[in-house]
């Protein structure tokens, strides 16, 4: 008798903590259409558990087929078919981009596929879409423009900032579209050191002083006919945490903040995931990128050398230590008593001791009132950012953004 087997595919995740959890970002995302099930476990089964380069493989390779077949679908006129491709190719290249070196030429290519696909996916959707790059000092801030509906009226309106390896892109499937189905106008941007602008100026590095970005951001868009100044709220995903809570507090037009979680001090939570400060650490365990590739992999894993090479690159410093350094410089300090708008306090219970602390710190401080909201593991959002779960997540952001708007 012939053997009869479900399927091949099995649910099976990565011992690497961190390749986990990104295979289930990737997993997460789609309740919105930026993946499937099926592709994500299909592509994990052929990575090396903790080897970034086959990471990078697998979800390249998925991301250029389903590209492909996005362009065909659209060329036969499926057009509905098309944009759902397009989306996860989009989400595929990013997921790609993500361990790839940003010493890599091949870095910049995977983010501008990831954000050639999305445009694509835009064509053919029903709210409308713009982008746009504001001057900024000497580079230019990519930002993505949406509203529900074509027709000139004064509507409650989303800015959106992600944090260390977030994109507008990704940020639009996780937040952006159910805020739009709520009726929101939706603005994502990014500023200096972000995915999102090291794509097109790779010599740029992360900035503390992110209310600026922000400031150029809301003068840019705050006399348009849709935008109501009087709902005008921020959400920050990830080290957007700090971006958003920083920028708020130097930002008055911002009436509504939704940090995901609250940073008020960059350097102690980073340093947190390594368990001690890297800024005091002596000559002798000090390392540049070039001495990188020099440590035995049973010293410093592969997984944790990508990371580590993302990092430094991103600050823009010459070392390990030094990168730690300039963290001390990403601190809301006292600049915290002038957030008075209602805050929404958002953290998940499995992110560890200092995600919390600071979180509980962000509401005793803020002088403004502010909602406390920590997801759990019953409702499958325990997780940084809530990448198991966004759409619960939305759901939690944007009705307590809706009673204090509406």
């Amino acid at each position: 008798m012939a053997e009869i087997t479900r399927s091949k595919t099995r649910v099976k995740g990565f011992e690497n903590d961190e390749m986990d959890f990104q295979l289930l970002r990737q997993l997460g995302s789609a309740s919105f259409g930026g993946a499937s099930a099926g592709e994500c476990l299909s592509a994990a089964a052929r990575i090396k558990d903790g080897d970034p380069g086959s990471w990078v493989d697998e979800f390249e390779k998925l991301a250029r087929w389903q590209q492909k077949d996005a362009h065909k679908r659209a060329s036969k006129g499926h057009t509905t078919s098309a944009r759902d491709l397009f989306f996860k190719a989009s989400n595929s290249f990013r997921a790609a981009e993500y361990y790839t070196s940003p010493l890599d030429p091949l870095h910049r290519d995977l983010g501008v596929k990831s954000r050639d696909c999305f445009i694509e996916a835009m064509k053919y959707v029903w709210h409308t879409f713009e982008e746009e790059m504001l001057t900024y000092k000497n580079i230019d801030l990519p930002v993505y423009i949406m509203t529900p509906s074509p027709e000139t009226q004064k509507r409650k309106t989303l800015l959106i900032v992600s944090g260390f390896d977030g994109t507008l892109e990704e940020e639009y499937l996780m937040h952006g579209y159910p805020a739009l189905e709520r009726g929101y106008n939706v603005v994502l941007y990014a500023g200096p050191g972000q995915m999102d602008l090291y794509r097109f100026f790779a010599n740029t590095h992360f900035e503390p002083d992110f209310e600026n970005v922000t400031k150029r951001v809301i003068d840019f868009i705050i006399e348009r006919p849709e935008i109501d100044p009087a709902r005008l709220a921020l959400m920050g995903i990830s080290v957007g945490g700090y971006f958003s809570a920083r920028s708020a507090a130097h930002e008055p037009r911002i009436k509504a903040l939704i940090p995901n979680s609250p940073i008020l001090n960059l350097h102690n939570y980073l340093s947190a995931f390594i368990g001690y400060d890297p800024a005091e650490i002596p000559d002798d365990r000090n390392f540049t990128l070039e001495d990188i590739p020099n440590i035995p992999d049973d010293v410093f894993p592969p997984e944790a050398k990508s990371r580590t090479t993302n990092l430094i690159v991103r600050y823009g410093q010459p070392s390990f230590r030094d990168t730690f350094i300039y963290l001390r410089e990403f601190n809301v300090g006292g600049a915290v008593k002038n957030i008075k708008c209602p805050c929404l306090a958002l953290e998940g219970s499995g992110e560890g001791g200092e995600p919390e602390k600071q979180f509980n710190e962000f509401a005793d401080k803020v002088p403004g009132p502010v909602t406390k909201y920590q997801f759990t593991e019953l409702e499958g959002a325990d997780t940084h950012c809530q990448v198991g779960n966004p759409s619960f997540a939305a759901a939690v952001a944007l009705d307590w953004l809706d009673e204090v708007f509406d």
